[in-house]
């Protein structure tokens, strides 16, 4: 199955006189134009999810929403487990039983997007360090979710990143 690393898009530097929940913090302008052509190029390369899985706080679920319009999947579906250190066993529980073919999105936060990738490309989520910038998308190839068992396919960086 291929596996979609996706960081949601640009909200601005925390500010807790606007947002004291930084859950509740949106994407910017310049996020949302950010996030489009990410989803765009992912779509362009026909990496459309069959399953796309986001954290619920609003920056990543907004960027997911994005991903969606562009054509790049279905309706997000909330994955707390995508706001949260990488936990395996509860990323699948949410994605569900999966074929070989199927293409997931998973849309989250850094450093647990990166921790996740280092646990499935190393076996250990301090295995590899990982500058992911904001809407940059991992692609990884793997027969299951665990540790160690991925291949790296590709890794697109927004420009200016």
């Amino acid at each position: 199955m291929r596996l979609l690393l996706l960081r949601h898009a640009d909200a601005g530097d925390q500010d807790p006189a606007r947002w004291p929940d930084d859950t509740l913090r949106p994407l910017t302008p310049r996020g949302r134009r950010c996030q489009r052509r990410a989803a765009r190029w992912v779509h362009r390369r026909g990496l459309v999810a069959t399953r796309l899985l986001s954290s619920p706080w609003v920056r990543a679920w907004e960027s997911a929403l994005i991903v969606a319009e562009q054509g790049a999947g279905p309706a997000p579906v909330a994955a707390p487990a995508l706001a949260a250190p990488p936990d395996l066993a509860a990323l699948e529980r949410a994605l569900g039983p999966q074929d070989r073919a199927a293409v997931l999105h998973l849309v989250g936060h850094q450093p647990w997007l990166g921790e996740l990738a280092a646990m499935l490309l190393t076996g250990t989520p301090d295995g590899l360090a990982i500058d992911f910038p904001k809407s940059g998308v991992l692609g990884l190839e793997l027969d299951r979710l665990a540790p160690g068992r991925a291949r790296l396919e590709w890794f697109w960086r927004p420009r200016g990143e």
